[in-house]
């Protein structure tokens, strides 16, 4: 059984950089792939970008993108995400899950993959 465990959140001020660690246990197939999302305070939980457990490859809401960067380290099962230029409006809970192709056709393009066994979050707080 694969669990996730995001942390690294804290208390940032604007304009300032965070880096959340989503830490892996158990084994994920190749086909899978690790995804971050955020939730604020009376909102739903929005995706931000993922991560293709095989090759690397990364994609992410266009929101994000720019300001947001996930990467990983296979030999410390640990994906990350690196927050740059932070606002009061990036305060949320965060959390990462493990995600697959629910389609032969979708693989490869995990923002469409179906997640689950989302982790407990790890809290980032923007503010001066």
């Amino acid at each position: 059984d694969v669990q996730l465990q995001a942390s690294g959140g804290g208390l940032v001020q604007p304009g300032g950089s965070l880096r959340l660690s989503c830490k892996i246990s158990g084994t994920i197939r190749d086909d899978s792939a690790i995804a971050w999302f955020r939730q604020a305070p009376g909102e739903k939980r929005m995706g931000i970008g993922c991560i293709l457990s095989h090759s690397n490859k990364t994609r992410y809401i266009e929101d994000y993108k720019g300001r947001f960067t996930i990467s990983d380290n296979k030999a410390q099962n640990t994906v990350y995400l690196q927050g740059n230029d932070l606002r009061p409006e990036d305060t949320a809970l965060y959390s990462c899950a493990v995600g697959f192709p629910k389609l032969d056709a979708l693989r490869g393009l995990c923002l469409m993959y179906e997640y689950d066994n989302y982790g407990p979050g790890t809290q980032v707080t923007v503010s001066s």
